[in-house]
C-alpha cells in the first residue's frame, strides 16, 4: 500500500490538500532560517511503513527519507524524522517538513508554504508484460477491466470511460492482480509502479504515462514546510536546486525503480 498517495484518500487530491492544509494550520507562527540554522535540525513528518516513500528500519528507508536527509546535509543540517501514522498526524507533532506536497494551481495551502517542484507524479496505468495497451485513460474501452483505488480521483476518471472498475484497497494488491491477469489494467502512482517492478524483475509491469493526458491525473511535488519565512524557503530551494543539477535526486529514485521527471 501507498499511504502517501493522493489516490488512496477518500476524496483523492483534494482530500489530501486539505489534509495538509489542516496540518500546516497547527503552527501559524514563522520558523526563520535562523532559528533553524541555530538548532542546526530540521524534522520530517513520514510514515513508518510505507516503501517506497518511507519506513523505519529495515535495509531502505524510503525515497522521502533520503531525499529529505540530503537536503539538510546540502544546507549543513540533520535531519530529524518524526514517525507519524496517518500523515494528518503531522498537526500534532512538531515537525519542520512533508514531502510530496502536491501543487494543485488554484488551491491554497494555508500555512504550509511549498518549495520549488523536485517531481512529476500522478496516476498512471499498468499492464502485464506482453498484455496489449493503452496510450491514455481515453482510450480504456469497453470489455475491459480496470482496477482502481476505492473512491479515489483515477476511479472518477476511469468511470467515464468504457471500462469496467474493479476497486482495490492497496496498490500492491491491485498490481499483482493486473500480473495474474485477473484486471487488464491498474491505475497506480508511478512510483508504486516502479518499485512493484525492481521486486519483480522477471515479470515487470508495463508502465504507461496515461496521466500525462489527464490533467486531473498529473501533478507536480514539492516539500512542504511549515512556520517557514522567505530566507528558509530560498535556502530550501537552492539546496534542491543542487540535488536536481548533480543528479543526486534522480539516483535516489533509481535505487527505487522511479523514474525521475524534473518539472
Amino acid at each position: 500500500m501507498n499511504p502517501h498517495s493522493p489516490q488512496c484518500r477518500p476524496a483523492g487530491v483534494r482530500a489530501l490538500l486539505a489534509a495538509l492544509a489542516a496540518c500546516a494550520c497547527a503552527s501559524a507562527i514563522a520558523r526563520p532560517l535562523a532559528e533553524v540554522q541555530t538548532t542546526k535540525q530540521l524534522s520530517l513528518c513520514a510514515n513508518p511503513n510505507a516503501l517506497p516513500y518511507a519506513a523505519e528500519g529495515g535495509d531502505l528507508p524510503g525515497f522521502q527519507i533520503e531525499i529529505a536527509r540530503a537536503l539538510a546535509q546540502r544546507m549543513g543540517l540533520q535531519l530529524q524524522v518524526l514517525w507519524i501514522v496517518p500523515r494528518y498526524r503531522a498537526a500534532t507533532v512538531d515537525c519542520d517538513m512533508l514531502m510530496d506536497t502536491i501543487l494543485s494551481p488554484g488551491v491554497e495551502q494555508r500555512g504550509l508554504r511549498p518549495s520549488m517542484p523536485y517531481q512529476i507524479s500522478g496516476v498512471g496505468l499498468v499492464f502485464a508484460p506482453g498484455q496489449p495497451t493503452v496510450a491514455d485513460y481515453k482510450s480504456l474501452r469497453e470489455g475491459m477491466r480496470v482496477g482502481v483505488m476505492m473512491n479515489s480521483l483515477a476511479s472518477l476518471v476511469v468511470s467515464r470511460t468504457g471500462a469496467a472498475m474493479v476497486p482495490f484497497g492497496f496498490e500492491d494488491e491491485m498490481m499483482e492482480a493486473v500480473a495474474r491477469g485477473e484486471v487488464n489494467a491498474g491505475a497506480v502512482s508511478p512510483a508504486s509502479a516502479g518499485y512493484y517492478n525492481i521486486r519483480h524483475p522477471n515479470q515487470p509491469l508495463t508502465v504507461v504515462r496515461a496521466q500525462d493526458s489527464e490533467p486531473e491525473l498529473r501533478w507536480t511535488v514539492a516539500v512542504g514546510l511549515r512556520r517557514a519565512d522567505d530566507a528558509l524557503i530560498d535556502a530550501v530551494n537552492a539546496a534542491l536546486k543542487g540535488l536536481l543539477d548533480d543528479g543526486t535526486i534522480r539516483s535516489i529514485y533509481a535505487r527505487y525503480g522511479i523514474e525521475h521527471r524534473r518539472p
